[in-house]
């Protein structure tokens, strides 16, 4: 069953944010590697295991907020689905070299939301 995998934080002052979110929730973030400024941000439960990753990265023209990815093994199936319930696709299936796929799409009711593939 498809679950959060990942999440993205836009952020005006990368610096800022980092010590914003590194402060209050005590998440690790570092630089990745990559021709962009992105940083992973690395994250832990209440047991103290470690748990969803996520990233940070310049905002860009029409961010509205963060954004969560859920693991699918198809991204091409679940955009035909997404597509017979209504939803929309706003980024179409797109390689991150050495990780895997992401396509952003727009739920029913205006919600930003990615899909990733290993």
């Amino acid at each position: 069953m498809p679950t959060i995998v990942h999440f993205d934080v836009p952020a005006e002052d990368i610096k800022r944010a980092s010590r914003f979110y590194s402060e209050l929730f005590g998440w690790k973030i570092e630089p990745m590697p990559g021709p962009m400024e992105y940083y992973g941000i690395g994250t832990q439960d209440l047991e103290g295991k470690p748990s969803v990753g996520g990233g940070m990265g310049k905002r860009q023209e029409g961010d509205s907020g963060m954004v969560n990815y859920f693991g699918v093994d198809s991204i091409d199936s679940y955009v035909k689905k997404l597509e017979r319930l209504g939803g929309k696709v706003l980024m179409p299936r797109n390689e991150i070299p050495g990780y895997g796929f992401l396509a952003v799409c727009l739920d029913t009711e205006g919600n930003k939301f990615g899909l990733w593939q290993n």
